[in-house]
């Protein structure tokens, strides 16, 4: 559900009450890892270690038809783990995340933090989230102490929620934030989503060699780190800074669609399930959401405007390029609406939570572009996240490259 209007400073003044709920977002990072694998690196992996198959086959040539010219990923085609006789377990797996997916994370949260321009001893709140591991304590224990982040602070580790899992920490944040402002505390949240996902490709043709099955997640998935440091104005020196205003969220199931999409835990990691239904299932569901977004959000329809897809941008995360373009259709956008997520999609491939942050902070960087964004994700449940963001207009204009 989308949030209620907040008591504000005006409001305790006796001045008319705020609209919103004076939630920002004062920094947004990205880290990609420096390496870039094409389709052949698929191609690659299974002529070395697997016999040729109906399925592989089939897997092969749609691989070749993603839409994706490039995944970002931690190695190369010859990174060890990729080419030992058997798939990486999934102790190997969490060993590699804890040295590397540490460290993209605390990269991509050093930029958030380095924009925000604050102290990371008045970060009050960590959410993080990964579906590509499950060390306890979780990565975000390391990350905070990397980043000499008070160990004390307070700390929510997100698990279960796949490619929506970045909107869904924003989220959690968000809440976080409003409850802070409630107690008139100031909030300075840390989102970070993380995932290493290109090293679960011989777990993945193993499934489809053995199993017969035809499984596309081996030609989608990457590896990426992204965060946001999330204000509620309380406290703030210049309380007009930032990158995005948050003006409300809403999540929501799609009912009876536990067994489309989802990340089944394995000996040798994780298993991607997607179903063919999936394309079809998100962008049915995005009209409804949309709507009620709109309508639960405070303050937004005024005037008796009533607003369509096409009058904001649209940050939508690349689950495939079939679930971009079945979106574009049904919301009746164009590609420019969507430039973000095409060119993020094409450029690093889907890594997973770690996108819709990532597709957030490209969007800004592209120029001029509509005051209002829609950020949309999609995880296991058939899970949809939304949140609805306005740019803060002294970021509008920002150069392409100017945060990197």
């Amino acid at each position: 559900m989308s949030p209620a209007i907040l008591e504000t400073e005006d409001q305790v003044n006796g001045h008319s009450p705020s609209p919103n709920l004076n939630l920002r977002i004062l920094g947004v990072g990205t880290e990609y890892p420096p390496y870039q694998v094409g389709p052949d690196a698929l191609e690659t992996i299974a002529e070395r270690f697997y016999p040729q198959s109906s399925s592989l086959s089939k897997v092969l040539t749609i691989n070749r038809f993603t839409g994706i010219e490039s995944r970002s990923a931690i190695g190369d085609v010859n990174h060890p783990l990729a080419n030992q006789p058997k798939a990486p377990t999934i102790a190997q797996l969490c060993d590699l995340f804890l040295s590397e997916g540490v460290r993209l994370s605390v990269n991509a949260c050093r930029k958030a933090i380095k924009e925000w321009g604050g102290d990371v001893k008045d970060i009050t709140h960590v959410v993080s989230t990964t579906c590509t591991n499950s060390a306890n304590p979780g990565y975000d224990h390391y990350v905070v102490k990397q980043l000499g982040i008070p160990q004390g602070v307070e700390k929510v580790l997100l698990h279960g929620i796949g490619c929506s899992g970045g909107l869904n920490a924003l989220r959690t944040g968000a809440n976080l934030a409003c409850g802070a402002s409630f107690a008139k505390k100031p909030a300075r949240v840390l989102v970070l989503a993380c995932e290493i996902s290109s090293l679960l490709v011989r777990s993945e043709l193993d499934s489809i060699v053995e199993n017969d099955e035809v499984r596309i997640g081996a030609a989608l998935f990457s590896d990426c780190a992204s965060a946001v440091v999330l204000s509620n104005g309380i406290g703030e020196a210049d309380r007009g800074k930032g990158v995005y205003e948050l003006l409300g969220w809403k999540h929501d199931i799609i009912p009876d669609t536990e067994r489309d999409l989802g990340f089944d835990v394995d000996p040798l990691g994780w298993k991607v399930v997607l179903s063919p239904r999936v394309p079809e299932l998100a962008a049915n569901s995005v009209a409804p959401v949309f709507k009620q977004l709109l309508a639960d959000t405070p303050g937004f329809e005024s005037n008796g405007k009533t607003h369509t897809a096409a009058d904001f941008d649209w940050a939508l995360h690349p689950g495939g390029l079939t679930v971009i373009t079945g979106i574009q259709e049904t919301m009746n956008v164009t590609e420019e609406h969507l430039r973000a997520s095409y060119d993020i999609y094409m450029k690093h491939g889907n890594s997973s939570s770690a996108t819709i942050l990532s597709v957030m902070d490209r969007l800004r960087k592209m120029g001029p572009g509509r005051e209002n964004v829609v950020a949309c994700a999609f995880g296991p449940g058939i899970a949809v996240e939304m949140a609805l963001l306005r740019r803060i207009p002294s970021i509008v204009d920002l150069p392409t490259e100017a945060l990197d």
